[in-house]
């Protein structure tokens, strides 16, 4: 992980049990529901499915086993997953591991791509990585789903989604290697104007999903992805919503460094 921040496990049928007994061989889970005050991605109770203990749904499955509604606000929140981002960097400290499990998948699309983004940031010129050293980024689940036009959010939600600040640029806590912390979930940078914070956040996103940065997964029945957030930014791929995708999500604690544990 440390070497590749990206693993593929083929053939893995795994249960939710065992997903769950595998990831906490390496840490401590997350204790987050994805971001929101409710069930993860705002589903409904009829669209909430009962899975094991501290599975998250990825899926775009409701209760009966059929996908989500185009017109459901689940449907619509989850759409942000095919932006570029970093698990929950909404979150003060955010995730280590992310790990997810493909118990069905779909016919066409889908891929799941990743950013190096420990390759981007050594790519960058010397004047730009001087540029960036100390910058320091908001973060919320606001910024990301108002790229999409979802800007409706009760007073609950927005405590929820209350900003954080991260590092723009960041050390791995075990390699020492500095990489971009970016995200879809970023949307203002401190001591910046919003507009020129938005369009260096875009100058660098586009420059760290290069073709030369990515790897593109191209997903089978019982793959297991593991990634590390703190070296890696990942974003999902269109495919027929009309399909069953079920796709189940475990994930990690955070170990820093980040601006909360740094005291700073």
């Amino acid at each position: 992980m440390n070497d590749h921040a990206v693993l593929i496990f083929r053939d893995q049928s795994l249960s939710d049990e065992e997903q769950l007994r595998f990831t906490l061989q390496f840490g401590a889970l997350e204790d987050t529901r994805g971001g929101t005050p409710g069930p993860i991605h705002f589903r409904t109770e009829r669209e909430v499915r009962k899975l094991g203990p501290s599975i998250k749904d990825f899926s775009n499955i409701d209760a009966s086993g059929k996908p989500l509604s185009t017109d459901s606000r689940a449907y619509m929140f989850k759409l942000a997953d095919q932006l570029w981002h970093s698990d929950s960097s909404f979150n003060a400290v955010p995730a280590s591991y992310s790990l997810l499990s493909g118990r069905s998948v779909a016919s066409w699309g889908g891929n799941t791509e990743f950013a190096d983004m420990r390759a981007a940031y050594e790519a960058l010129d010397e004047r730009l990585k001087h540029q960036i050293e100390d910058l320091v980024c908001l973060h919320s689940n606001m910024y990301s789903r108002g790229k999409l036009g979802l800007a409706e959010f009760t007073d609950e939600e927005r405590i929820a989604f209350k900003p954080v600040r991260q590092r723009l640029v960041r050390r791995h806590p075990v390699t020492g290697r500095k990489s971009l912390f970016l995200s879809a979930h970023a949307g203002e940078i401190e001591g910046m104007s919003i507009p020129e914070a938005r369009m260096l956040l875009l100058d660098l996103t586009e420059f760290a999903t290069r073709e030369q940065f990515v790897y593109s997964h191209v997903w089978r029945i019982n793959d297991f992805v593991m990634w590390d957030n703190r070296s890696t930014m990942h974003r999902g791929r269109r495919f027929d919503p009309g399909e069953a995708r079920d796709i189940r999500q475990t994930r990690l604690a955070g170990d820093g460094p980040t601006i909360v544990q740094a005291g700073a």
